[in-house]
């Protein structure tokens, strides 16, 4: 491969990558931006979707918790105020209004209990041996006896479970009392161990220590920050309810969603991880991806065979049109020479007539005058001889420069392409009479006949043959002359056995004044006439050869359909 070829295949390589380019960054760049459009509103939506659903069934459970402490608290204050001090410090009154409460509250009171300002338990209904139990170092009484009524946090106690009291103060004469009540942990953390979402989503309740109020979770011990801070004093005003916090465990982001309980000393806390909760999400997200890289390799093939495709027919036109050009250009070459030609044959063709003619009239006269009376009279003679010869051959020039420029009998008549060839034949057998070559005629018979002018087309044939001669001569040879049809053509066939025309010449041997023949032998025109007369009727002229082998020209003329031949055009 040359420089030049390199070149050209190096620009329509790199017109195929920016064709290439162009598709893909017009089509993929929009599609980028309408994918991460939709991405980020549809991931905002979801998200805050998600976020809406977790904090309304946080608070609905948050209700659902408070309603049953403020039932049990409301329980044992009706039973204070029904009934006087020396009424519930019956144990036998006691254990029937434990069962009463018991039936009404679905279980949910393990037991009851008097307790005095000293700490004492002085009545008690339940199931544990807590009758004269002391409470008054205990934290829970200290607090209660303070206030009208309570809520304790979960402790183990003197029973060693965990559990936890509601209570309310009376007085009677002056003095304080507790009636005190401890509730179902197992009821109570029910409440909040069946609230489930997806796998990972759990709730739990925890103090301003961050201590369970429920039974304990794994997943929650290094995360009492968040639940913490919530429960601050800096906080605790914050009416807000429903925050959502987010944080990592164990490389995972998880949701967190908080809501204060028991005026806020506790905090009911919803626990998920962001891929259990996003997990649709996510997968759509996924989908889309995949989608997405389906579609940009999908544009990507489509650009690069669109862009082969079109770069292929690109280049099959830049050829055709360099075809063309060259075309062109050989035939303004052609049609300059042609000028030329025809005006230096007009110049020289008079001038040598006259010399002919003044030769003639000087052969005559010496005739006339005798020879013996001219001395020199042979020189004269032999002068004579050269001067008419070159003239004659000054005058075929001419004659052929006229025919090249197409001067000489242009009207085209409907002839027999075998009786042409053979008048052909007839004229160049002159010159093989005394020499090795032999020339054979194969004509078609039933051919067509086809309209030209009987003179160009004598003239094609004539210069094929010699051409044909003049390459087997003086080792002889043969030359073949066959026609038949080939399709809508008529084919003349001019072969010759002679060592071929090299390949280096093959691409000129059509070009005016372009000859392989010695000096004096040949005017380069020959060729060019026959491409140039056998162009102007329609046809067509190539070659065939091999050096060493031979070779064959081949001239096609168009058959006139029936209808053109019936109107003479």
């Amino acid at each position: 491969m040359n420089s030049s070829e390199k070149t050209t295949d190096s620009y329509y390589r790199s017109l195929t990558r920016n064709i290439v380019l162009i598709i893909v960054g017009v089509s993929v760049v929009p599609l980028i931006l309408i994918t991460l459009t939709i991405r980020h509103f549809s991931q905002t939506s979801y998200q805050d979707k998600v976020i809406e659903h977790l904090q309304v069934l946080n608070k609905k459970h948050k209700q659902n918790i408070d309603s049953f402490l403020r039932e049990r608290l409301a329980d044992i204050t009706v039973m204070k105020d029904s009934y006087t001090l020396d009424q519930l410090a019956n144990n036998d009154f006691l254990k029937e209004k434990l069962q009463s409460l018991q039936k009404n509250s679905s279980d949910a009171l393990v037991d009851l209990g008097i307790v005095n300002d000293q700490g004492i338990q002085i009545a008690y209904a339940g199931p544990y041996d807590l009758k004269r139990a002391h409470y008054a170092e205990a934290p829970w009484f200290k607090e209660a006896i303070q206030q009208p009524s309570y809520i304790s946090d979960v402790f183990p106690g003197l029973r060693g479970i965990p559990h936890f009291i509601v209570a309310v103060r009376g007085s009677d004469n002056g003095r304080q009392w507790l009636l005190r009540a401890t509730v179902d942990f197992d009821k109570f953390n029910s409440l909040v161990e069946n609230i489930r979402i997806g796998e990972t989503g759990f709730a739990f309740i925890l103090n301003k220590k961050g201590e369970f109020q429920t039974k304990p979770r794994t997943e929650v011990p290094p995360l009492k920050d968040p639940y913490l801070n919530f429960l601050s004093p800096d906080t605790r005003d914050n009416e807000q309810e429903g925050i959502v916090s987010n944080s990592q465990v164990d490389g995972k982001g998880v949701i967190h969603v908080m809501s204060r309980l028991k005026n806020g000393d506790w905090v009911l806390a919803f626990q998920q991880t962001e891929s259990d909760a996003y997990k649709a999400l996510y997968l759509v997200r996924t989908v889309s991806v995949l989608i997405f890289f389906v579609g940009v390799i999908g544009i990507i093939v489509v650009a690069v065979l669109l862009s082969k495709r079109l770069v292929k027919r690109i280049r099959q036109a830049d050829q055709e049109k360099e075809m063309m050009t060259e075309k062109f250009i050989e035939a303004g070459k052609l049609a300059s020479v042609g000028e030329l030609a025809a005006g230096i044959a007009h110049e020289i063709n008079n001038p040598v007539a006259v010399m002919l003619e003044e030769a003639g009239w000087m052969q005559d006269l010496i005739t006339d005058a005798g020879p013996e009376s001219i001395p020199m009279v042979d020189e004269f003679q032999r002068s004579l001889a050269q001067i008419k010869a070159q003239g004659v051959r000054c005058k075929q020039i001419t004659h052929k420069l006229l025919s090249f420029a197409r001067k000489t009998d242009p009207i085209p008549k409907k002839v027999n392409v075998n009786d042409i060839t053979r008048e052909a034949i007839s004229l160049c057998e002159q010159r093989v009479r005394s020499g090795s070559v032999k020339i054979q005629a194969q004509f078609a018979d039933g051919l067509p006949t086809i309209r030209v002018s009987p003179s160009e087309a004598q003239q094609i044939f004539i210069n094929l043959i010699n051409n044909a001669i003049d390459a087997i001569e003086p080792k002889g040879g043969a030359v073949k002359i066959s026609t038949r049809q080939e399709g809508d053509f008529l084919v003349v066939d001019v072969a010759d056995n002679g060592p071929g025309i090299p390949s280096y010449v093959l691409p000129r041997i059509f070009d005016p004044f372009f000859t392989t023949k010695p000096v004096g032998k040949g005017t380069g025109l020959g060729l060019s006439i026959c491409y140039g007369i056998v162009k102007k009727l329609g046809g067509d002229i190539s070659v065939n050869t091999a050096e060493g082998m031979g070779t064959t020209f081949h001239v096609k003329f168009p058959i006139p359909k029936a209808r053109e031949e019936k109107t003479g055009h």
